[in-house]
């Protein structure tokens, strides 16, 4: 546990120098919160009432689905899973610390757009702070799952910069962030329906929460952890016939 709180910390440290990160789990998303923010409040001021959520979800997505496939596909499509075997590292090591230091930055992103929003554009904020969070970890925990799979199944950076954009695309467009899902034709809608940005975007404005979609989040969690213990698997199964 010792080894493995040094390997999150020192990952953490090592991805706050990142361009990468910094550009998909703080920049683009403050800019775009800071420019549409200005834009959807005064076009339409009922979006104050959505601003949070909307904003956190778009960071969110991006942060998870285009900023940490390529540094997990970084390390389990080179030769640097070599030296893990050398040391004798398990395999989950590099995918559990590059997770949890995506987590932290996420969640440090969205403590941001939770602390602005209400300071620039009169957005308001959550009946419950705590419950809100608490359905923001679970919709971060989902978003960090999926990337995970991402990164562990497809390796060719070019490869996963295309299958990347293909789920952030529709978990912007189609969850329902920028315009009510209800304009959308109804197979949109169903598509939608495949993306956790949808749920998680439900979470966080509802009041009360549907116990229902907490339990659809919760099963996607549960799905996206066993196919990523499947990926690993076959990931040490490949560490034992690396010559």
């Amino acid at each position: 546990m010792k080894a493995l709180g040094y390997g999150i910390y020192l990952q953490w440290k090592m991805d706050i120098r990142s361009r990468s990160l910094l550009i998909t789990c703080y920049l683009v998303p403050l800019l775009f919160f800071l420019m549409m923010g200005s834009v959807f409040t005064s076009i339409m001021p009922e979006s104050q009432e959505t601003l949070m959520a909307s904003m956190t979800v778009m960071g969110v997505s991006m942060g998870a689905y285009i900023g940490l496939p390529p540094s997990i596909a970084e390390i389990y499509g080179t030769d640097i899973k070599k030296m893990y075997m050398a040391n004798h590292i398990p395999e989950y090591f590099a995918v559990l610390s590059l997770f949890l230091s995506a987590f932290i930055h996420l969640m440090m992103m969205s403590s941001l757009i939770y602390i602005l929003s209400p300071l620039l554009f009169d957005a308001t904020c959550p009946i419950h702070p705590v419950l809100y969070f608490v359905m923001l970890i679970l919709f971060v925990l989902v978003s960090l799952s999926i990337a995970c799979i991402l990164g562990l199944a497809v390796h060719n950076q070019a490869k996963l910069t295309m299958v990347s954009q293909i789920i952030f695309l529709p978990s912007i467009i189609l969850s329902g962030i920028m315009f009510p899902v209800s304009l959308l034709p109804s197979f949109l809608e169903t598509i939608g329906k495949l993306c956790p940005a949808t749920w998680g975007y439900l979470l966080l404005i509802e009041q009360p929460i549907q116990l229902s979609n907490v339990l659809i989040l919760c099963t996607i969690l549960i799905v996206a952890l066993v196919i990523c213990y499947a990926l690993l698997r076959s990931i040490r199964s490949s560490f034992r016939h690396l010559p």
